[in-house]
Parts: C-alpha cells; structure tokens; sequence
C-alpha cells in the first residue's frame, strides 16, 4: 500500500491532469447530448487542436530549461506566409516548399537562440521582440491579403486520412488493424519497463492494478481507433503527432540529451560545473522551437487553405497553457512530452465542448484562464509542500 502511496505522490501532476481530462470529457459528453465523443466531432477535435499540440511538444522543452517562447505564433505565421508564396505564387513543388520552410523556422530558431545562450538576453524579451518582429514581417510578405489555394497534395497533410488498403464503403478496417498493432506494442514496452523496474527494485504497482492498466491501454487505443474507423478513418496529422511524441519522449527519457536539457532547468550552475554545455542546450532548444513553429504554421496552412495575416493569434498562449496544464513546473526542471499533449487536449476538449454548448469567446477565455491559474498554483503549492 505504501508503495501504491508513494507512485501516486510522485506522479501526482501527471495522473491529477489525466483524471481531470477524463472528467471534462464525460461532463462535456452529459452536457452536449454525446455530441463531444460522436466520430466526426472526434476527428474534428484532432485536425483543430494538432497545430496547438505540436507546438505545445516544443515549448515543453523550452520550459523545462526554464525559459519560455512568446514568438511560436508569428513565427508559424510568417512560415505559412513563406510557404504560400512558394507554393501559391511560385508553384514550387510542395515537398521542396516545406522542406525549405522547416530550415527557415530552424534559422529563426537560431537567431532567437543566439541572444538567449550566447548573450544573455532573457527569453522573455527576445521572444517578445520575435513575436513583433515576425508578425511585422508576416503582414509584409502577404500585403495583408489571404493567398490561396495549395496544392492538394499539401492540403493532405491536415485533411488528409490513411487510405484503406482493404478496400469496401463503412468500416476503415485498417485503422482498427493499426490500432490493435499498437496495442499490443505497447502493452509489450510496459511489460519490458516493468520487468527492469523489479530487476533494479523500483517501486511498481501491484500485479492486479498492473494488469488493469494494460487492460485499460488496449480498450483505450482500440476503442480510439474502432470510433476513427467508422467516420473515415485515422487523419494523416494523427500519425505524425504520434511520431513526434513517440520521439520526444524517447529523447528526453532515454537519451544524454534529454538529461541534459533537464539538468539546465533544474540547476544552471550545477549542470555547467557538471560538464553540460549549458549554451549549446539553451540553443539547440530554441532551434528545436523554431522547427516546431515552422511545423505547426504548415499545418495551420494546410488546415485553413490558406495564409492569412491573421494567422497563429495566440497560438503561444494556447501552448503555454498546454504545458503548464500538463505539470511543468514554473520554474524549469519539470515536464514530460506526454503531460504537454495531456494538457493540450485538456484545453481543446474544453474549447470544443464550450462552442457546442454555444458558450462566447469571452467566456471561453475567461475559463480557461483560471483553468492555467489554478494549473501553477496547483504546482506551487505542491513545491511549499514538499519543501
């Protein structure tokens, strides 16, 4: 029982957010008639919030080495300008135009890494000037005018599903194929993590709740994914939101430089008497924002079939939140990828379902203000706590 004690404890942000996230959608699901978890609202709600998501991946690194980014919103929309032109205007082939897109993000990534690692200038303010300076150059490359309409082929990346191999009208077997795949991998890695907890005597959970929450993963994900199947199947974004956490989470978990990255926010000086090259990390996590914005301002384009100079408005405000929803910690040193995606789906669940309910933006905002209130001061009190 103590063991169970101390699990809960340790990951108490984490499990709080993903019983919270539970609660809002079953009161959403009441509230709305079953609108919320009906299949093509399902959809809905993973092509709307992907942008969010994915830059929400990115902050969370920038967050745990206790800076934060105020630019990622201009910057997608400069990108989705950028690649308006490319493709629009110039008919560049779509690959050739994202690719060279996702450079000028890792570019823009740099330069606002460089006067944060290497001058010393606090992110706060080089973000802020970032935010101004690319929603200036934004509305210079677009003449404030929407420019549209991409390519098809680009436009998949946002509207797009994975065609059915199988072929036949209703039923997208092969989604629920990938979900049953993936399952059981899962269920796989559990069982390996468990097995080299118990070799090096970590705390674990029972055998019985360990087995429930193996039953839990497969009814999940293939409950997920039966839903997706019988609308029109899993979205091409929701692959690639998958690789991008898989990936995330790989790195910060099991690699040196996630470690690293963890060890800057959580002690600066620490971690360079360590060894760890303090300014190369804060660098390499601005260019990794960067990339990410670039990413995320395609994907908006893709979305909306167009680049408007509208675009990517308060998009940072929304990944903020969604990190520090998710149980990163105010003061650097605290986070996971999952706990970032958690608290972005958190915030789109609460969006969608407002809108159904035909609640206005102002109340919209004014809720999920308190909503990231009570998220840092949940933190806050807990570091009081244990202190």
């Amino acid at each position: 029982m103590s063991s169970i004690t101390n699990l809960f404890k340790n990951n108490l942000k984490q499990y709080s957010m993903i019983i919270a996230l539970v609660f809002i959608v079953v009161l959403f699901q009441i509230l709305t008639d079953g609108t919320l978890l009906k299949p093509l609202n399902i959809t809905n709600l993973i092509l709307q919030n992907s942008y969010i998501l994915v830059l929400a991946i990115g902050m969370v690194l920038v967050i745990i080495t206790g800076h934060i980014d105020l630019s990622v919103g201009s910057i997608a929309a400069f990108v989705g300008a950028i690649s308006a032109i490319l493709m629009v205007n110039l008919q560049m082939n779509p690959f050739l135009a994202v690719i060279i897109c996702l450079l000028v993000g890792a570019l823009i990534g740099a330069w606002q890494g460089f006067w944060v690692a290497y001058v010393g200038i606090p992110a706060f303010i080089v973000t802020l000037a970032g935010m101004l300076l690319f929603r200036g150059l934004t509305l210079v490359v677009l003449q404030g005018q929407s420019i549209a309409p991409y390519p098809t082929s680009f436009q998949q990346i946002s509207n797009g599903f994975i065609p059915n191999i199988f072929g036949g009208e209703g039923l997208h077997v092969f989604s629920i194929i990938i979900g049953f795949i993936l399952s059981i991998i899962l269920i796989v890695m559990e069982i390996r993590t468990r097995k080299n907890q118990v070799k090096y005597q970590f705390d674990v959970l029972p055998q019985g709740l360990f087995v429930a929450k193996l039953v839990a993963i497969f009814a999940v994900i293939n409950l997920f994914t039966y839903v997706l199947a019988t609308y029109r199947g899993i979205p091409n974004i929701l692959i690639i939101l998958f690789v991008l956490i898989v990936g995330y989470t790989f790195v910060m978990q099991k690699t040196i430089i996630g470690r690293h990255i963890y060890a800057v926010g959580g002690n600066l000086k620490a971690a360079s008497l360590s060894g760890v090259k303090t300014k190369q990390v804060t660098f390499g996590v601005f260019v990794n924002m960067g990339v990410l914005s670039a990413l995320s301002g395609l994907i908006f384009a893709a979305r909306l079939n167009a680049a408007t100079p509208r675009a990517g408005n308060l998009f940072e405000l929304d990944a903020i939140a969604a990190v520090f929803i998710g149980g990163a910690s105010a003061y650097g040193g605290v986070g996971t990828v999952i706990g970032a995606i958690v608290g972005g789906l958190v915030m789109g669940v609460m969006n969608n379902g407002m809108s159904i309910l035909g609640l206005g933006i102002d109340w919209q905002q004014a809720i999920k203000g308190l909503v990231l209130l009570a998220a840092v001061a949940f933190d806050i009190i807990n570091k009081k706590k244990s202190s």
